[in-house]
């Protein structure tokens, strides 16, 4: 059985592949994120605020997962959030990571990042926030 990469490794991996980009993003403070935590009124799951602190500034591929230093940017995780929640019936108990034409990628409360489709449920699902990084931002452009 294959060892499923640490969150730290993933991150390792995402850092290396950064592109240079004309405005690059900052990474939020811890302040931030607990103002981002507040406002949505939902406790992240640490491996989400690991990646927040650590890797939200990193650009790569086509995949653009929410952040939450730039308010009026569309990848704001509050707009991400609403959007999902009120629009496309994501249920309030997943935290959507990143928006892919109206699909998202959320993340459950245990840290399972599963894919909810426009459609409803779909059977994509990955057993961890680094699992999702490897495979389907790093590997889907890779």
């Amino acid at each position: 059985m294959e060892r499923s990469p640490t969150l730290d490794e993933a991150i390792h991996r995402l850092r290396a592949l950064n592109e240079k980009v004309p405005i690059p993003m900052r990474l939020p403070t811890m302040a931030e994120v607990l103002e981002a935590e507040e406002t949505l009124n939902y406790r992240f799951h640490p491996d989400y605020r690991k990646y927040l602190l650590e890797a939200s500034d990193v650009v790569y591929g086509a995949r653009e997962p929410a952040t939450i230093v730039r308010r009026d940017d569309f990848t704001d995780l509050r707009e991400v959030c609403k959007s999902a929640w009120e629009s496309y019936g994501v249920p309030r108990h997943l935290l959507p990571i990143c928006e892919d034409n109206a699909d998202f990628f959320c993340m459950t409360q245990e840290g399972e990042v599963v894919f909810w489709s426009h459609n409803g449920w779909a059977s994509e699902r990955w057993p961890s926030l680094a699992a999702w990084i490897i495979e389907a931002w790093i590997e889907e452009f890779n």
